[in-house]
C-alpha cells in the first residue's frame, strides 16, 4: 500500500488552487440521476470518492463524458435500475458513504433504490436515520434485508409533506430535497441544512426546473414538479482544503496565496483561524497568509481558555476541526477542541503526542491542547492516518516537524485532496509517495 514520506521543517511559498468541494460533488452528481437530459458539471475534484460515484453511474448505464479531468456530461437517459440490487454495486457503494445520495433521486424518478450499508471514515456513528425516515414521511416503504445487507426502499406514490428533522444533516437534507422535488404536492423541511453545498444544490434543481423556496435558510419549500431538465453547474472551492491550506501555512512558517477562494462561502472559517493568531489578508477572491514566526491563541474576554467546537452551518465545519487541533499544537497559548459531532475523529491525537505534541484527550468528544510556542518542534515518525481530515491533519504535521516522517494508508488522504503531494511539492515541500 502507498505512503507518504514527508521531510518536514522547511518553509514552503507559492500560490496554490483549491480543488472543488468534495462534500458538494457527491450531491451534485447524484442529481444527474433526475433528468433524461444532459448535464454538464465543471470544477470537479479529482479525488477517490468523487470519482467511485462518477463509476458507479456509468455501470448504471448513465453516459458519462469526460472531456477534462474536471469536467463531465452526464446523460441518464437509459438507467439500469436491475444493476441497483447486483452484488456488483453492493461491493462498490458499500465503500463509499457518499453513495446513499443516490437513493433520493431514483426514489423520486424511477420510486425505488437500494441502499448499502454505508462505507467511508471510520469516524464514529454515520446514521441513515433522517434520511430514512424522510423517504418513509415522504410515502416510501423501507425494509432491510439481512440476507443481502440492503436497505429497500420503493415509492409508488411520493407525496409532500411536512418534515421537522431531529438534526441538520447536510447529506440527510439534500437526499429528501433530491426526493421531493418530483413528489406531488408541497413539501416543507424545518431544520434544514443551509451549508453553501445544499444552497448549490437547490440552485441547481431549480436551474433544472425545481420550484425551491427558502435557500440559504433552515426552512426549505418545495413545490413537487414532474419533469426536470440539464443544466450546467459549477462547483464551489472546496472551504476544507482552503483551511488546510491556511492551517499548512500557520505551521511551516510559509508565505503562501489561496487563489479563487469563495471568500463569501467560507463564513466563520477565517474568523477560527484569527482566533488561533494566524495573520491573513484578502486580495480580491485569493487569501494570503504571510509567513509567522509565531502566532498565539486568543482567549475569551474574561481571560478563560478558548473553546472551538463544531456546530451546523453558519457555525464552524466539523471536517476542520483536525486541523484547528494540529495547528494549536505549535501557537502560544491553549484551546479546548470539541468535536461534537463524531465520537471518533480525535482518536487520531496519538500519533501527535508521539510526535511531541501536548495534547490531552479528556474524553472521545474533547481534547485539550497546550501550545508548544515553537519552543519545541514535533518530531518525525512513522504513523498511519485513520480518516481523510485526519490524514491531512497529520500531513500538515509531518511538514512542520523536524525529521522524517511517514504516512500509511494514505487512500484515506487521497479520498479527499487532490493529487496532494503534487501540489504541495509545487509550494516547496519534500514529499514523496512511496510503495
Amino acid at each position: 500500500m502507498p505512503s507518504f514520506e514527508v521531510t518536514g521543517s522547511k518553509k514552503l511559498s507559492g500560490s496554490i488552487v483549491p480543488q472543488g468541494a468534495k462534500n458538494e460533488a457527491l450531491q451534485i452528481i447524484s442529481a444527474v440521476l433526475l433528468t433524461p437530459e444532459k448535464v454538464t458539471i465543471t470544477n470537479i475534484p479529482d479525488i477517490l470518492d468523487v470519482n467511485l460515484l462518477i463509476e458507479l453511474l456509468a455501470d448504471m448505464n448513465v453516459k458519462v463524458e469526460r472531456p477534462q479531468r474536471d469536467t463531465c456530461i452526464f446523460q441518464a437517459d437509459d438507467v439500469n435500475i436491475d444493476y441497483l440490487h447486483s452484488e456488483a454495486y453492493r461491493k462498490k457503494s458499500g465503500q463509499l458513504r457518499g453513495s446513499v445520495m443516490l437513493a433520493g433521486p431514483l426514489l423520486a424518478r424511477f420510486r425505488k433504490a437500494f441502499i448499502p450499508k454505508p462505507g467511508g471514515d471510520k469516524i464514529g456513528r454515520r446514521r441513515l436515520d433522517t434520511h430514512i425516515i424522510g423517504f418513509e414521511k415522504l410515502g416510501a416503504e423501507f425494509t432491510y434485508h439481512p440476507e443481502d445487507g440492503f436497505f429497500h426502499l420503493n415509492a409508488p406514490n411520493l407525496k409532500g409533506t411536512y418534515l421537522l428533522l431531529d438534526e441538520p444533516s447536510v447529506t440527510g437534507t439534500a437526499n429528501i430535497v433530491l426526493a421531493a422535488v418530483m413528489a406531488k404536492g408541497v413539501t416543507t423541511i424545518y431544520n434544514a441544512a443551509c451549508e453553501p453545498y445544499l444552497q448549490q444544490l437547490c440552485r441547481m434543481l431549480t436551474r433544472m426546473g425545481a420550484r425551491i423556496q427558502g435557500i440559504g435558510s433552515n426552512l426549505l419549500t418545495i413545490e413537487g414538479v414532474d419533469y426536470l431538465g440539464g443544466t450546467e453547474h459549477r462547483m464551489l472551492p472546496d472551504m476544507i482544503e482552503i483551511g488546510s491550506f491556511i492551517g499548512l501555512a500557520a505551521m511551516t512558517q510559509s508565505d503562501i496565496t489561496i487563489k479563487n477562494v469563495g471568500l463569501e462561502n467560507l463564513g466563520v472559517i477565517p474568523d477560527k483561524f484569527r482566533q488561533l493568531g494566524i495573520q491573513m489578508d484578502f486580495v480580491g477572491d485569493d487569501i494570503h497568509v504571510p509567513a509567522q514566526d509565531s502566532y498565539e491563541i486568543q482567549t475569551f474576554l474574561d481571560g478563560s481558555v478558548l473553546t472551538i467546537y463544531d456546530h451546523p452551518w453558519p457555525g464552524f465545519t466539523p471536517d476542520l476541526l483536525s486541523i484547528v487541533l494540529v495547528v494549536a499544537t505549535q501557537a502560544k497559548g491553549s484551546v479546548l477542541i470539541h468535536q461534537k459531532m463524531f465520537e471518533s475523529r480525535l482518536f487520531f491525537v496519538d500519533k501527535l503526542i508521539d510526535m511531541g505534541a501536548q495534547i490531552i484527550l479528556c474524553d472521545p468528544h474533547r481534547a485539550a491542547v497546550i501550545g508548544l510556542g515553537r519552543e519545541q518542534s514535533l518530531r518525525g515518525i512513522t504513523m498511519s492516518s485513520p480518516d481523510i481530515r485526519a490524514g491531512v491533519s497529520l500531513l500538515i504535521a509531518a511538514l512542520s516537524a523536524e525529521g522524517k516522517s511517514t504516512i500509511q494508508n494514505i487512500e484515506q488522504i487521497d479520498r479527499g485532496y487532490q493529487n496532494i503531494d503534487t501540489r504541495l511539492r509545487a509550494l516547496g515541500a519534500d514529499i514523496k509517495r512511496i510503495s
